[in-house]
């Protein structure tokens, strides 16, 4: 359910005017979406959501509790705020205790609602799954996928005189095709604010023709390579990735007590040192129209446009609250979505002016290896080629790979157009002497 922001805000007031706290924040999240998840070609299965939670957060000095509820009649929004208010007198005073914040200034972000994703149906979504599991049996290849798409609504209210509100959209759709021999195997994603942007098949064909070119792979020697990482291939669906790593550790807090990369022997940070290649330059911004996001973060700061890695320099950090105040450090929230800059050239662009090199369609069960450099390890998985002079020669067996993005960062031959994967603005990125360690059985 969406509730506008005078529907929201009513509410809110009336859970304030419940409080007898020193100090009270209540926050209204509310949702309406649905899903379909198709296997072998035939939905297996579907859903829906229409929901509207209240989170409240009551504190008496130091001492906090938090209580929910997801009905709004006044009997239980009271009991709602006298349970969080016991919960706080019982717990135990917070050691990095801030005070809420008083009114902001917010931006104002329209793009990170549309309607079309608001008014998607079932039929809508049987519609886009439809199309893609016909285009599948057309070329007897076989299909999973799962389309995820939601509307909703952030609200804020506390006794500080904090007001916030916005609403959101956003869809999902990932897709593996496979061949009947099981040796091929091909993926593709996509996500948006805007759901008439939104094709099925045409990711559809993208993932099938990676599938039918994967078919009887050949093993290559581990070892370094150049190799091409499409999009998918650095930002995965979680923050299991290697870019992501990358963005979570830019914390300002991890890097001052000595559990970061951009730790300093002896105390404090790297900020504003080189640490990557100048042609890498990463920033966010919540009015982006490509990945239009909140212009508010959890605890109410507002989010705006902030360079965290300027031509290879690392310009800024992110942080709580309470360790900006005690470092004497600047207040920034972290990020939702980012952008990293890059050029023109699509991936096949970049195929083209490769000689010789591997081209990964995407990465998975991606793990820590040492926190310090960010070593992560993992396989390549869904379409893995060979190029020799522009093209792409064969399949190649699947790789696991031990990799740093502060490595990968460095090793830059170019860097592609970017595009929209998982909320972020990614380039294809082609790296030299990137380290597969060992091969994989696995398609």
């Amino acid at each position: 359910m969406i509730l506008s922001q005078s529907e929201a805000q009513g509410i809110l007031q009336k859970v304030l005017s419940f409080s007898k706290a020193d100090e009270c924040e209540a926050t209204l999240n509310g949702q309406t979406g649905g899903n379909v998840r198709s296997a072998r070609n035939a939905i297996s299965t579907s859903g829906a959501v229409d929901n509207v939670s209240l989170t409240v957060e009551s504190r008496f000095g130091k001492r906090s509790g938090v209580a929910t509820c997801n009905q709004f009649d006044d009997a239980t929004l009271r009991s709602c705020v006298q349970r969080a208010e016991e919960i706080a007198r019982l717990a135990p005073e917070s050691p990095e205790y801030m005070p809420f914040l008083g009114p902001q200034k917010y931006l104002a972000s329209p793009g990170s609602f549309a309607k079309a994703t608001a008014d998607i149906t079932p039929d809508y979504r049987a519609a886009q799954v439809g199309a893609s599991m016909k285009l599948c049996d057309e070329k007897k290849l076989t299909s999973a996928a799962f389309l995820n798409d939601g509307a909703g609504f952030v609200a804020k209210r506390n006794s500080k005189g904090l007001e916030a509100y916005q609403q959101t959209s956003g869809l999902e759709f990932s897709i593996t095709v496979r061949t009947p021999d099981g040796t091929g195997s091909g993926y593709a994603t996509a996500d948006y604010n805007d759901a008439s942007k939104f094709d099925a098949r045409r990711l559809t064909q993208i993932a099938a023709d990676k599938a039918a070119g994967s078919r009887n792979a050949q093993a290559l020697e581990p070892g370094k390579y150049t190799v091409i990482l499409e999009p998918a291939a650095l930002v995965a669906n979680s923050d299991a990735s290697l870019m992501q790593a990358l963005m979570s550790a830019l914390d300002a807090r991890n890097a001052d007590e000595g559990r970061s990369f951009l730790s300093k022997k002896g105390g404090g940070n790297r900020k504003g040192e080189k640490l990557f290649d100048e042609r890498v330059t990463i920033y966010s911004d919540p009015l982006n129209p490509e990945i239009a996001d909140l212009t508010f973060s959890g605890d109410g700061r507002p989010q705006q446009k902030i360079t965290w890695i300027e031509k290879g320099v690392v310009k800024n950090l992110y942080t709580s609250r309470f360790w900006a105040q005690k470092a004497g450090i600047p207040d920034i929230p972290r990020p939702g979505g980012w952008i990293m800059e890059g050029g023109t050239q699509s991936t096949a662009d970049l195929i083209k002016g490769t000689q010789r090199g591997i081209l990964v369609t995407r990465l998975w069960y991606i793990r820590p290896v040492d926190p310090q450099t960010l070593l992560y390890t993992g396989l390549t998985r869904d379409g893995t080629f060979y190029i020799e002079n522009g093209k792409i020669k064969h399949p190649v067996k699947n790789f696991r790979f031990n990799e740093s993005p502060i490595i990968m960062l460095n090793n830059l031959e170019a860097i592609g157009k970017p595009v929209r994967v998982n909320g972020n603005l990614v380039p294809p990125l082609k790296i030299r002497d990137f380290t597969f360690t060992s091969l994989s059985d696995a398609v």
